[in-house]
């Protein structure tokens, strides 16, 4: 089954789609899916497939026509995905595109048993996850630049995924965009979508019923259920229905972190000939009480982390995030090869936090202090466009044409304590020190900033030699209105600004399965935000330009995939400087190189694997003092082996290992500060089999098997740890 690079527009015809019907009725009870038909299936655990091949089994050849909307099948296995939606683009094979992107799937995150997309990612050779500036949100480096929750598209749209932290109970796909990737999907609301771009799907109604239960925990002390049910209805499946509700609670591996999330997810679709209506509902509720913070440095060395599972932080620090998100979509093919689409989302959050990081003062002691947050927050997100194709004598044509418009309020208080003396290592709990300073109304916060982000982007990708020579070239409009407002609800900032930006990609397929890629592409991104550790905390810098040049190979074989990369990007450097400020001084170029392997290349084993290597410098810095040298927390290498093994004696039984390599990162842009590689092993194990009529699938797993104590990154200019050793447990039934 593959993807068609331009999606037929139109549904298959009537007589084609009873002949199907009546062939699969006939022989659904004598044959068994075959398990390259399985690993497109990501709604299928290992223990229905287990369940399924006890029966005998049948050879059935057969084709089906993919739908616009349906998800892009997958690689043997099933945890990767061979096609993704490339935003104005559509839904493409990644073989036919000229852009690096990886997407895991709902099965890899079920096996893993992920929580936070941090979780996932961790698959990811390009990829590093760590805490954001005195918080808990997830921030996350691809390619070696920072790329904030805030700027994580869900269902294609900015500015509606929920803040910090989002679970993954809900999510059908990560999609994993290597490189810049404004011309897709337009500016991200804080700018950062530098270095790649991350986009969740939700998870929507299967054309085989789904009534599935998990039930999970782990080793400190967390339990969890996750109720999954789809469902679909109409003498042809038109209505869909997908509901997912999950609760946990309980102690981390972290001493003293407590931790509690609530989803619930409703998606609903409809599926007409030519007409598809969607609408997805989600509520997000996250507690953390406790949580390790991460540890600003000020002094002239790095100290040694303490023990795996030691906090550091004071028992009353906390955050609470409520989130209530609304996505419509409808599609509408109006001519043979040609659909339009418009969808919109909304998100508003709920958000109060009592936070205290560690101060590694110069002298070599330690302080910190007490900063109380409430917040509130409002995004709004739509887009409208049409795509379609046509030919002109020998050559073919697939053009696009979108709109899109983001705008997100920001309302914030404050509350700043006195500086209270404390260790990273052998921490003193304190009362909760007096205020000293506020700004806002604590109970009423107004708007901070509001930033709004349109865009209109048109492109052709043209076709030559039956489609083995693909010419794409395009432009995005975009407007950026950035306006900042003190406590007092007076402005103090406000920019708008706007480019027009080219993007060019070639693909070249020698052979069938295999493409060489090239791209170029230009964006116009807000600009950086200061964070807590600066004395212009909070202020936002100029709207800054980014440039990328990449070319690679994409190999595609249908049982498993490769890729490789080179890039190069560019974008304003900024840092905290010597006197504190946030500021924009100079360029960052990151060049690098990307291979990855993923699939079952030998029946048995699967592979998720790669490497990463990035030579960053920073250059045309104030007076040159710091040309030359690598930006703050960019290593130089990185790779990631993911491996499944089917053990042949004891049918159903999986064993995993995972191996993390991460390469030194300086702490400063002077490079005088750096700490060391690290190395992170996971081991697991999952059992497959059926009790009492029932498929059931029991997994476990062991991250950081040596509950090795590191710093993991440095991004940002300040320090986050490694989480240390974590024994997770689940089981998983379908009824």
């Amino acid at each position: 089954m593959s993807v068609s690079r331009r999606h037929t527009s139109q549904a298959a015809p009537v007589k084609a789609l009873a002949r199907r019907a009546a062939i699969a009725a006939a022989v659904a009870t004598v044959f068994s899916l075959s398990a390259h038909a399985q690993s497109a299936d990501t709604g299928n655990n290992d223990a229905t497939a287990l369940q399924e091949s006890a029966l005998p089994a049948v050879k059935v050849q057969a084709s089906k026509e993919q739908l616009p909307g349906d998800l892009a099948p997958t690689f043997a296995g099933g945890q990767v995905a061979r096609g993704a939606d490339f935003g104005v683009l559509g839904q493409q094979r990644m073989i036919d595109v000229p852009f690096s992107m990886t997407t895991y799937t709902s099965k890899l995150i079920e096996d893993q048993q992920a929580r936070t997309i941090g979780d996932v990612l961790a698959n990811d050779p390009s990829v590093r996850t760590a805490y954001g500036f005195g918080n808990f949100a997830e921030t996350y480096v691809i390619r070696g630049f920072q790329l904030q929750g805030d700027d994580v598209s869900l269902n294609g749209l900015y500015g509606i995924t929920p803040r910090q932290l989002v679970a993954t109970d809900a999510l059908e796909r990560v999609d994993v965009f290597k490189g810049a990737n404004a011309f897709l999907n337009g500016a991200s609301p804080t700018g950062s979508s530098v270095g790649g771009g991350l986009n969740l799907q939700l998870k929507r109604a299967d054309d085989k019923p789904l009534t599935r239960v998990t039930f999970d925990g782990s080793a400190s002390g967390e339990i969890g259920a996750h109720v999954d049910i789809g469902r679909r209805f109409g003498s042809e499946g038109q209505f869909g229905i997908r509901v997912n509700q999950a609760n946990h609670d309980g102690e981390t591996s972290i001493d003293g972190e407590h931790r509690r999330d609530n989803t619930t997810a409703v998606s609903l679709d409809w599926r007409g000939d030519k007409l598809r209506l969607y609408g997805d509902f989600l509520y997000q509720r996250q507690r953390i009480n406790g949580g390790r913070p991460t540890v600003n440095d000020f002094a002239n060395f790095i100290p040694e982390p303490p023990s795996a599972t030691y906090n550091y932080a004071q028992t009353w620090s906390f955050s609470s995030i409520e989130d209530t998100v609304g996505i419509l979509r409808a599609e509408y093919d109006f001519l043979p090869g040609w659909t339009a689409y418009i969808t919109g989302g909304a998100r508003h959050t709920d958000e109060h936090g009592q936070y205290s990081s560690p101060n590694i003062q110069a002298d070599g002691s330690t302080d910190a202090t007490a900063l109380g947050v409430p917040h509130k927050e409002d995004g709004t997100s739509a887009e409208a466009g049409v795509r379609g194709h046509f030919n002109t004598g020998p050559v073919s044509h697939f053009v696009t044409a979108g709109a899109s418009i983001v705008r997100v309020e920001s309302k914030s208080a404050f509350t700043f304590s006195s500086a209270f003396p404390t260790s990273i290592y052998d921490t003193p709990q304190v009362p909760l020190p007096p205020t000293i300073l506020t700004g806002g109304n604590l109970s009423d916060p107004q708007t901070t900033s509001l930033n709004l982000m349109r865009s209109v982007a048109v492109s052709d990708t043209l076709g030559f030699l039956n489609d083995r020579v693909l010419f794409t070239i395009g432009a995005r409009y975009q407007e950026l209105l950035t306006n900042n407002y003190d406590y007092t609800g007076v402005q103090t900032k406000n920019y708008n600004d706007s480019i027009t930006t080219p993007v060019f990609g070639l693909v070249v397929k020698p052979m069938k399965d295999v493409a060489l890629f090239a791209n170029h592409s230009e964006a116009l991104t807000i600009g950086d935000t200061a964070p807590n550790t600066a004395l212009n905390f909070g202020e936002q810098l100029p709207p800054a330009k980014s440039k990328q040049w990449e070319v690679g190979a994409k190999y595609d074989n249908g049982q498993y995939g490769a890729s490789f990369a080179a890039f190069q990007i560019d974008k304003p450097l900024t840092f905290v400087n010597s006197a504190n400020i946030f500021v924009a001084d100079g360029t960052q170029r990151h060049r690098g190189l990307e291979a990855s392997i993923y699939g079952e290349p030998v029946h048995g084993v699967r592979l998720i694997a790669g490497a990463t290597y990035i030579h960053a410098t920073q250059y045309d810095t104030n007076a040159g003092t710091t040309d030359g040298n690598k930006p703050i927390g960019v290593p130089t290498m990185m790779f990631n082996v993911n491996a499944e093994y089917d053990v042949p004696v004891l049918n159903g039984l999986t064993l995993t290992a995972r191996w993390i390599h991460t390469g030194p990162q300086y702490l400063n842009v002077t490079n005088t500060l750096s700490i060391p590689a690290w190395d992170r092993f996971d081991l697991g194990a999952r059992y497959a089999t059926v009790l009492f009529g029932k498929p059931t699938t029991f997994r476990a797993s062991v991250l950081n098997v040596a509950n090795k104590s590191y710093w993991s990154s440095t991004i940002g200019g300040y320090l986050t740890q490694g989480a240390p050793r974590t024994v997770l447990l689940s089981m998983t039934t379908d009824f």
